[in-house]
């Protein structure tokens, strides 16, 4: 039986009660919520559930131990006696990642540098020879995090963010995170309970998330690795239990997941993209305006979607665009709930209509609100009594 030990996974701003309900329900014990962090217990098997199963992690962290320091030079001292030989063999390859909080460690690349100059000089002594730095592929990532005085050191479980699920093959212009997309649907609550649309698919990553949760995917599936495939501890026949434990609870999807974009080159990126996924007889995506469209007969339809902002992909009147969205809705769409993103705080006063939650999300570097909007049958008031 091997023991329980602590874990940190790292993710966006305001999607941490989320990852920790999803670590909740995969059987994670001791749960303390940080900003942009959820620490948590579990053992080896649990760590490669986490990153098999969470889809709102973009990280999986193992602390291996925490020192305080005072100068660059205690930090070079510390890292060099660590007994590194356990983590990783001299010919593996290694890399170094650094986030800092502090006034006497202000340079988060430094602290990188000092880090591996540690590592390989402990090795060169011990053996005469010293690993490579690989950035790309390294056999072990290593993450430093000092706060003021205190450095953690832990080994980086999942190589790779998370956020690269291995599915996408095309890149359209301006896409959407994949941890985000998937944080964005449990936040609007969608389970696979009716008919779904995103009228602006892009490259379809909205799509993809929402179909995986529908089924209940594990959302790492289609990755190639993960970090801890490359520790001298992976278990394998362990890791292949535990993908045949979550492939087990897949479950089938009776209702339609369709997109819509006006572009022709990414309605095909969007196809190529499911169809990597494995996802094809669930999602359906067609070359149509959404402002030409409306809903198909009376069944219950689920709309979430990333419109442009007019960052990083321009529209000639965001305002008149954006009208134009609070008009579809309001005269298309009668009967359903819609949910868009947007870092275009005047533009959304263009939509006319009045959100019924509002929830503040950063896409990359761009604050943004996810907003709700209800599109009743009839008048509001009508739809009251």
């Amino acid at each position: 039986m091997t023991k329980n030990f602590k874990m940190v996974a790292k993710t966006l701003f305001g999607m941490e009660e989320l990852l920790a309900q999803e670590l909740r329900q995969l059987g994670a014990s001791s749960i303390e919520i940080g900003t942009r962090n959820v620490s948590f217990e579990g053992d080896t098997g649990f760590m490669y559930k986490a990153n098999l199963c969470c889809r709102t992690a973009i990280k999986i962290l193992k602390p291996i131990t925490a020192f305080n320091i005072f100068t660059e030079e205690d930090l070079y001292k510390k890292i060099y006696e660590m007994p590194w030989e356990n983590y990783m063999d001299v010919k593996g390859t290694l890399a170094v990642n650094a986030t800092v909080f502090s006034e006497v460690f202000t340079h988060s690349q430094y602290i990188s540098l000092k880090t591996k100059d540690a590592i390989v000089d402990r090795f060169r002594d011990r053996e005469g020879v010293r690993p490579d730095v690989d950035l790309d592929h390294p056999s072990l990532r290593i993450n430093i995090h000092i706060d003021r005085n205190i450095c953690t050191v832990s080994l980086d479980s999942s190589g790779e963010s998370l956020h690269k699920r291995g599915y996408k093959v095309e890149s359209t212009l301006a896409p959407i995170n994949e941890v985000l997309a998937a944080g964005i649907l449990m936040l609007s609550g969608w389970q696979g309970q009716c008919d779904f649309l995103d009228p602006m698919c892009g490259g379809g990553t909205i799509l993809t998330e929402a179909a995986m949760i529908a089924c209940n995917i594990p959302p790492n599936l289609n990755r190639e690795e993960f970090g801890f495939e490359t520790w001298p501890d992976f278990d394998v026949d362990l890791y292949e239990k535990i993908e045949e434990a979550a492939l087990s609870k897949v479950r089938d999807f009776p209702h339609k997941i369709y997109g819509f974009d006006t572009d022709p080159i990414a309605v095909k990126k969007a196809k190529e993209n499911i169809k990597s996924a494995n996802l094809n007889e669930f999602i359906e995506v067609k070359q149509q305006d959404f402002f030409q469209s409306e809903k198909e007969g009376d069944k219950s339809l689920y709309i979430v979607f990333n419109p442009p902002y007019d960052e990083r992909i321009s529209v000639n009147d965001i305002e008149q665009f954006y009208g134009s969205i609070g008009n579809t809705l309001k005269r298309g769409y009668p009967g359903t709930q819609a949910w868009m993103i947007t870092s275009n705080m005047e533009a959304l006063k263009f939509v006319g209509l009045r959100p019924s939650r509002k929830i503040k999300l950063f896409n990359g570097k761009l604050e943004a609100k996810l907003v709700r909007y209800e599109m009743y049958e009839g008048s509001r008031k009508a739809s009251k009594q």
